[in-house]
């Protein structure tokens, strides 16, 4: 998630947000794309957050074009992996991943609440966050090239289904009832904004998106697709509480280790396929 702190038009209290405005919001902090951030308010906050698949679709085809070409023009399935997964860390400038491993240095530290959410906002890297990345990156890059090495499509879609599951996610780790670590930061900004049904919605239009889009495949293979989004988000989901437990609340950190592990879920699971 980027960081903004204004409104550059501020709205009377209670005023709804338009899809546009939601849009921009998600794409604004999801993302490193263009998208000049409208509303910066809590209602903007609840539709943005509800629309974070929508960034995460757009991040997704822009990951699978560059590993496509590569194996199509002979790269290889690793090579094309590889770069793939490169692509979303730039499109975020990093920031989902610096999130994981900032919330494993958290839940590592065995400290109380207050001097692990100290430990997060360090800028140094503890050997929780590096062992975490390292994970991620091999398991990652390994599942993606057994995608690969069976079919450029089987690849892209992957990718994609990857990152519009890590970015629903997020949408459920901001529904109500979830609440902020700290008053202040990202984390507080979208935290308990989307509404349950919205949320449920959300998950709901996605794993079906995700078998349909399997479908010429066959029969097993939208399942697989629907099970890996669903066994993603349970994975995302016990993060979550046990990131509420640890600290109290959710910050911009823990919403970015939400999203990268939930990709990293997707991929393997398709990959045990």
């Amino acid at each position: 998630m980027t960081d903004s702190t204004d409104d550059p038009l501020p709205r009377p209290p209670g005023e709804r947000a338009s899809l546009a405005d939601g849009i921009r919001f998600a794409f604004g902090t999801l993302t490193v794309l263009p998208a000049r951030i409208t509303r910066w308010d809590r209602p903007a906050a609840r539709t943005g957050m509800a629309c974070a698949p929508l960034a995460g679709l757009a991040v997704g085809l822009l990951a699978a074009v560059p590993g496509t070409l590569l194996l199509l023009l002979g790269g290889g399935p690793l090579l094309a992996a590889a770069v793939t997964v490169a692509v979303p860390a730039a499109l975020t400038r990093g920031l989902h991943l610096d999130g994981l491993a900032d919330t494993a240095d958290g839940l590592g530290s065995a400290k109380p609440a207050e001097d692990a959410l100290r430990i997060m906002k360090q800028s140094d890297i503890g050997p929780f966050g590096v062992i975490s990345l390292l994970v991620v990156f091999l398991v990652q890059v390994a599942a993606l090239a057994n995608a690969y090495a069976d079919s450029w499509i089987r690849g892209a879609l992957a990718v994609v289904l990857a990152a519009v599951t890590a970015r629903l996610a997020m949408t459920l780790a901001s529904r109500e009832g979830v609440p902020a670590a700290r008053p202040e930061g990202l984390g507080a900004a979208v935290a308990g904004v989307v509404p349950h049904r919205a949320a449920a919605c959300a998950a709901a239009a996605v794993t079906a998106l995700a078998a349909l889009a399997a479908l010429p495949a066959g029969p097993f293979a939208a399942a697989q697709h629907a099970a890996a989004v669903l066994g993603a988000l349970l994975t995302a989901e016990l993060l979550l509480r046990r990131c509420v437990s640890r600290f109290g609340g959710v910050t911009g950190d823990v919403f970015g280790a939400v999203c990268e592990v939930a990709a990293t879920t997707v991929l393997l699971l398709l990959a045990l396929g």
